[in-house]
């Protein structure tokens, strides 16, 4: 009647074996269509169609469900997903009534419980039953009566629409059968200690069971450990005999659950979670339990406790116990080295997985159970000692509660979330095969289709192959183990844990006192900010209030906490309700410490990320922090000024593209990615586009004008065309022009002067959004041939008539650092060429070298600011920069014309040439680097941390202080870094005057 086909697509794997049992005589009453269609809905239909089979030859009756469509749904989704249940109904058929009922409702643990002990039929005070069935047939009883509440589970599971939102409800109901099974099972313990004890002294002895772990969170597996600790007290005992007692019952009830008999045990009852472990005795009293918490506890042995609650026994020990503990749990995250200590747990639990088993498990291994179950742990305690609400067992409210509460983002908590779920509901479906405890994903094939039918819902299982399944299970993997590693090493957590509960809560008190011992100047003033940041019920005030009590520490650890805050303050009120900027604070392992350490460190770029708070993104990727290339720049400023119509309003989109290149260079030197090479050339590459840009508007408006007569390039000069320039350095240029083909040479001249007046106008028009510390780009043509005397613009054939007769000493010298910077590549090349010949070429005649030393000596005489003191001024002094360069310049114009490698316009690059080449001594050019490295470090620092230019070190303590720490000097370290200085400036000059001027 059936094709192989139909078959096939049911989902059989031996479809001849299918075609010999639907002949059987025993299926004869049930119509194949029936069969087929219910079979097709079961995860493993052969499996399912053999039980069926099995269960039709011993009970009959079973065939009666396959023709109502309700029980032949879920008959046929329990015999497909659990072979360990289908032997319970082989042995058990009366369990068959649970099938034919719809299991729609979840039973409450008081049912569960009136249920487990009405099957021992057990008697007495409340937490005192004892069983009148007791013995084998007692333990038979329970575990029946168990087995049967797990069917009606599992059926609900396993027909569900949604197994993912069923699934904290399941788990929560087999945690209340366990609970159930436990106090019938201590009832039929009582009763057989009977024959050992005297009754009475059972009857004084109080039991209470602590659920650990999942039966204690009530969110427990179809087959797992039940992890507890035993609890007793007694009225009118001696202790050790009530102890005696006690351990006596706890051994009898795990025996009754898990011990051989006629009915397979159920679990294993774990007691190796109580104080000692194993060593420990199997049942304290609350006071010994007390005092071993408050004196020998691990931070582990709290972190289990968080899942700690009464499941069976006495109810009101139970109670006392958990009120006893709370406290010492919650405060548990404030202990040495806490923080660290979950980290490395949860390390040694992936590290002793054996190796075979990681990229099969479900729980432990890397993206698993255990990386969701450990983070939201971890966050608990941390969080929990002052936030209320956190303070629950079970994962997924635990998730939804800190999600509440900003503690994680909203989509990654519902990331974490949804990951969970699909975990557990895979776990479950593992373990209801053969009701074994297992955490392994099958290795065979059919193994996993079958695990990939059950997990879905009814109606869904033809549609979820063994490949979908291991595709999801691969991307859920990889979603948990980044969350992970985000969430769970966050550094704000350990801080958070060091800070004492008063600090946390942000109380007035506790705060001005922290405030001050951080070192803030201002207490009351911060504490404004602070309850400002703070105030009413929002996400964002609940975010601030995580986050202000670890940043303070951060923010105090820079030159000015005050303005700090300020800062944050500030920068947080202009983000407003940006759903991304607490969060990326709150998650970043970096962010929030840069954050920090700039707004309290540098007044420039505090102002900076006022104006353009959007910035503050980049802190948490490192690769958005490094700058963008030049070559990137000049394609967006074309963009732009395209959309723009080549305007000025196209152009100050350009400036402000400047001055974001220039926060991010300087952002991206704070977090420690850049040096001083790559600063120089990304704040080089910022001005060339920005030029670019320039001459392109001019050149529009002049060919709105009329026509371009002539093609203007733009030539770097000194430490722009060394691409060693810093945040407020001016680019020295040159501009060279050339006339169209057919055009007035004057008129070209003409329009050529009007271009280049032009690109200084656009520089340096006034920008909009305006900061206090604004940085211009200044153009200046002073390095032109005959100085500020000769044309601004000259075309290139008078540049080469020039330089060929009568180009001075210094006019060579000036030109070792031409490098092209903006306009046309032809005419650049050109030039280049010209510059090359001048610069390179000649070689030096005895004349030019005094001639370069005597302009040398009255640079030092007569530009050094007067009262400035030479050994501190980082540009003009004693070893500074203009002593390296005029150095490595003298060299580059002697020796040039026969050693190609050091013609360079960069500064280190020819100084590390002039070494190779043997020109200069290694040891000398170690020297000369340092000093001038550190000097073009403290100059641009002086900037950044000060808002002022200058080119002499600080003499304030506070501004030597901020120097000192942009450099990457550790606090308190101003002094040091003048003494570094000095020292290196020093050893430099001494070398300058042997080679500069051959002075011994």
């Amino acid at each position: 009647m059936f094709s192989t086909r139909d078959f096939i697509t049911a989902g059989f794997d031996d479809v001849e074996r299918a075609r010999r049992f639907l002949a059987a005589d025993e299926l004869t009453s049930c119509a194949p269509e029936h069969l087929i269609e219910g079979l097709s809905q079961a995860a493993d239909p052969d499996q399912a169609l053999l039980s069926l089979v099995r269960l039709a030859e011993r009970v009959p009756r079973v065939l009666e469900l396959v023709q109502q469509p309700g029980p032949r749904l879920r008959l046929f989704r329990l015999l497909g997903a659990s072979e360990a249940l289908a032997e319970f109904l082989l042995r058990h058929p009366e369990a068959l009534t649970v099938v034919s009922e719809e299991q729609d409702v979840q039973c409450s643990l008081s049912q569960l419980r009136q249920r487990a002990l009405a099957a021992v039929g057990a008697t007495g005070p409340d937490g005192r039953w004892i069983a009148t069935v007791a013995g084998p047939e007692g333990v038979l009883a329970l575990r029946r009566a168990y087995r049967m509440e797990l069917t009606r589970i599992a059926l609900r599971d396993l027909c569900a629409r949604d197994p993912l939102e069923e699934m904290p409800a399941v788990s929560a109901e087999l945690a209340d059968i366990a609970s159930a099974a436990l106090d019938a099972a201590l009832a039929v313990a009582r009763q057989d200690l009977a024959e050992h004890f005297d009754p009475e002294d059972i009857a004084r002895v109080r039991l209470t069971v602590i659920g650990m772990g999942k039966c204690g969170a009530r969110e427990l597996n179809y087959i797992s450990d039940v992890d507890v600790i035993y609890v007793h007290e007694a009225d009118g005992l001696e202790e050790s005999v009530a102890s005696h007692i006690a351990g006596a019952l706890a051994s009898a009830l795990a025996k009754n659950i898990n011990a051989t008999s006629s009915e397979p045990g159920l679990w294993e009852v774990d007691a190796n979670l109580r104080p000692e472990g194993k060593d420990g005795a199997l049942s304290r009293t609350l006071d010994s339990h007390l005092a071993y918490y408050q004196r020998w506890a691990q931070s582990w042995e709290f972190q289990a406790l968080l899942k700690a609650r009464p499941i069976a026994g006495d109810a009101e020990l139970g109670r006392a116990y958990e009120e006893a503990v709370a406290p010492m749990i919650w405060s548990s995250s404030e202990r040495d080295g806490f923080v660290e200590s979950v980290q490395s747990m949860r390390r040694r639990v992936t590290d002793n997985i054996p190796a075979g088993e990681v990229p099969r498990q479900i729980k432990l291994g890397p993206g698993g159970l255990r990386d969701v179950e450990f983070t939201v742990q971890l966050l608990q305690l941390v969080h929990g000692r002052v936030d209320h609400s956190l303070r629950v067992r079970d994962t997924t409210t635990a998730i939804a509660r800190l999600s509440d509460a900003g503690y994680i983002g909203r989509i990654d908590a519902m990331d974490f979330d949804q990951a969970y779920r699909y975990l557990r509901v895979l776990e479950h479906r593992i373990q209801l095969v053969h009701l074994r405890r297992t955490h392994l994903m099958p290795a065979k094939e059919a193994a996993q289709r079958a695990l990939a039918r059950a997990a879905q819902p009814p109606g869904a299982v033809k549609k979820h192959t063994a490949q979908l399944l291991h595709e999801r299970w691969q991307h859920c993997k990889r979603q948990v183990k980044s969350l992970h590693e985000r969430i769970f090493y966050r550094p704000l957590l350990a801080t958070a844990a060091n800070l004492s509960t008063e600090e946390v809560r942000l109380t007035p008190e506790a705060a001005q006192a922290r405030l001050a011992a951080l070192g803030y100047l201002d207490p009351q003033g911060a504490m404004r900010h602070i309850e400002a940041l703070t105030a009413g019920v929002s996400r964002r005030a609940s975010l601030q209030r995580q986050l202000l009590p670890v940043l303070l520490g951060w923010i105090a650890e820079g030159v000015s906490p005050d303005a700090g805050l300020l800062g944050f303050r500030r920068i947080s009120e202009r983000l407003g309700e940006s759903p991304w900027y607490l969060g990326l604070l709150r998650d970043s392992n970096a962010a929030a410490e840069r954050l920090c350490r700039v707004l309290s460190s540098s007044r420039l770029l505090t102002d900076w990320l006022e104006v353009s708070p959007e910035s503050v993104a980049w802190l948490g990727n490192d690769d958005e922090l490094r700058p963008m290339s030049a070559e990137q720049l000049r394609r967006e400023n074309t963009a732009k000024l395209r959309r723009h119509g080549n305007s000025e309003a196209g152009m100050r989109l350009v400036r402000i593209n400047r001055r974001r290149e220039m926060l991010r260079t300087a952002l991206a030197e704070g977090a420690g990615l850049i040096g001083v090479d790559e600063v120089g050339r990304s704040l080089a590459a910022a001005d060339a586009a920005c030029v670019q840009a320039a001459l392109t508007v001019a050149e529009q408006e002049e060919i709105g004008r009329g026509e371009l007569l002539t093609d203007v390039v733009v030539i770097a000069m000194g430490r722009q065309g060394g691409e060693e320039i810093s945040y407020g350095s001016d680019a020295d240029v040159i501009y060279v022009h050339r006339a169209r083909v057919g055009t007035d040479a004057q008129a070209a001249q003409e329009q050529a002067t009007r271009i280049v007046t032009r690109i200084s106008q656009l520089l340096t028009s006034p920008l909009k959004p305006a900061v206090q510390a604004e940085i211009k780009l200044t153009v200046d043509a002073a390095l032109r041939p005959e100085g500020r005397q000769g044309a601004l613009v000259r075309s290139l054939e008078s540049y080469r008539e020039y330089y060929a007769k009568w180009a001075l000493a210094w006019e060579r010298q000036a030109l070792l650092r031409a490098r092209p910077m903006a306009g046309e590549a032809a005419l650049t090349a050109e030039f280049m060429t010209v510059v090359d010949e001048v610069r390179y070429e000649r070689g030096l005649a005895d004349d030019e070298r005094r001639e370069i030393r005597r302009i040398k000596a009255r640079v030092e005489a007569e530009r050094l600011p007067r009262g400035a003191d030479p050994a501190l001024h980082v540009k003009l002094g004693r070893g500074g920069l203009s002593d390296v360069e005029w150095l490595v310049q003298l060299l580059q114009l002697e020796h040039s014309a026969t050693h190609a490698e050091i013609r360079t316009p960069s500064t280190r690059h020819a100084l590390a040439a002039l070494g190779e080449s043997g020109l200069l001594a290694h040891d000398d050019v170690v020297l000369l680097d340092s000093a001038w490295t550190l000097a073009t470090r403290i100059r641009s620092a002086t900037l950044v941390a000060t808002g002022r230019p200058a080119d002499v070190l600080p003499r304030s303590w506070g501004d030597l202080e901020a120097v000192a720490r942009w450099c990457g000097y550790e606090q308190g370290s101003g002094a040091r870094l003048e003494s570094d200085y000095r020292r290196a400036t020093r050893q430099a000059r001494h070398v300058f005057e042997r080679e500069f001027y051959g002075f011994d």
